[in-house]
């Protein structure tokens, strides 16, 4: 592709420039009884999640990252054309389950009052329901729909975590079909700014899109090297959106992978994503959360490459570590475990993201402050640690390179 607006073809290429969503007023809007339907097991207190948000961001600019936020980006699409603003619109309360009558009516002219800034910042905080006169007869739908739910729009407060709506790989992205209902429509933000702004339109390739009926989000989806990838098999990515993406990835002559490595682990909360106890840290060296493994340290694990006629062969293997080095032809590599595999603070630790770690550099990564067992090993192993406050952003479960959609990395 000409001219790309993307590149990433690694996890550990010197970060240049990265998506960030500053955590907003949606993050308020949790109350006790949305938050298992909201994804959190906590409310995070706003102020002090922004200021650390605040501190995350200045942390990878002082390192020599350009920082864009999702939804700036988004209001230059919606504010520079009426006809981009009302499709988006008419999307967004479409699929939220809102078709054409009173209550899409009401909802579209209730949003047509605001600025663009100011619509995009109410679509993530969310609408409530008390923000309409329900004494008007033309309102009654609105007002029987769902009434324990004080939102008419939920709100999205997992927006902060920018990794999953999307991934990029190579000169693309995949665009996701998210797995929970609370988070779908933080990829449409990104659908938008991909094929509107002007930085990115005609400049990105979309290896997959959201417009699927199976999940995959980009916490399972990281970027060994600029031809093997390695999926997540987990609560939240399938192994048929894998098999799909792989096949759309091995036969795109704009693609250069030609290997996807789907990798099986538990399926429950505290281990959501692959990234939550996987990462990759150096040309060597991983970070791994023992608990992925049986007492044997097997696992399922499925080399992907390109068969016939358009399929994809599957090779079978039970353990991690030879099997990245047979996929990237190491001879040897460092498996770091988290919170030093200890059975009390791994999955302490595991639990607050200290297996999230963010690559910003070959053997240079930023971590939560809190894990200080798993980021004190880290520092033994060789790697150097930009560690970043986390009391209230870790509420809701992701660290740093959840909060992170890398856009452009140097070559290795």
């Amino acid at each position: 592709m000409k001219d790309p607006a993307i590149k990433v073809n690694s996890e550990i290429g010197k970060l240049k420039t990265v998506l960030l969503k500053r955590p907003g007023e949606e993050v308020e809007n949790i109350t006790p009884d949305t938050m298992e339907r909201l994804l959190f097991d906590d409310i995070p207190f706003l102020e002090i999640a922004q200021k650390e948000h605040d501190f995350f961001a200045q942390t990878l600019r002082d390192n020599g990252a350009e920082t864009l936020y999702i939804d700036d980006l988004a209001v230059d699409v919606l504010d520079k054309d009426n006809a981009i603003r009302h499709k988006f619109v008419e999307t967004y309360l479409d699929e939220a389950g809102y078709g054409l009558g009173t209550t899409h009516d009401a909802l579209y002219e209730y949003l047509q009052d605001f600025s663009t800034r100011d619509m995009v910042t109410k679509l993530y905080a969310g609408i409530r329901r008390n923000e309409f006169d329900f004494s008007n007869d033309s309102l009654h739908d609105l007002a029987g729909r769902d009434a324990a739910n004080p939102f008419l729009l939920d709100p999205l407060p997992n927006a902060y975590f920018t990794r999953d709506p999307q991934a990029s790989m190579g000169h693309g992205l995949t665009i996701n079909h998210m797995t929970f209902k609370a988070r779908r429509p933080e990829s449409l933000f990104t659908e938008y700014v991909m094929q509107y702004h002007p930085r990115f339109a005609g400049k990105v390739n979309v290896w997959r899109d959201r417009n699927h009926d199976t999940r995959i989000e980009g916490g399972d989806e990281l970027i060994l090297n600029d031809h093997v990838l390695a999926i997540g098999v987990s609560e939240r990515t399938s192994s048929k959106s894998i098999e799909g993406l792989a096949k759309e990835l091995f036969k795109n002559s704009e693609s250069n992978f030609d290997t996807v490595v789907a990798v099986e682990i538990p399926h429950n909360h505290a281990m959501m994503h692959l990234d939550t106890v996987f990462t990759m840290v150096n040309y060597d060296q991983f970070t791994v959360f023992p608990g992925i493994m049986n007492d044997e340290g097997h696992m399922n694990i499925f080399i992907m490459t390109p068969g016939a006629n358009g399929t994809v062969k599957l090779a079978h293997r039970t353990d991690l570590a030879a099997t990245l080095k047979e996929v990237l032809h190491l001879s040897e590599l460092d498996m770091i475990m988290t919170g030093s595999g200890d059975e009390i603070v791994a999955p302490r630790e595991q639990w607050n993201d200290g297996s999230n770690t963010l690559t910003i550099a070959p053997g240079e990564v930023v971590t939560y402050n809190r894990n200080y067992v798993s980021n004190e090993l880290l520092r033994r192993h060789g790697i150097r640690v930009h560690e970043v406050i986390s009391s209230e952003l870790s509420r809701g479960r992701g660290g740093p390179r959840c909060m992170s959609q890398p856009l452009w990395r140097e070559d290795i």
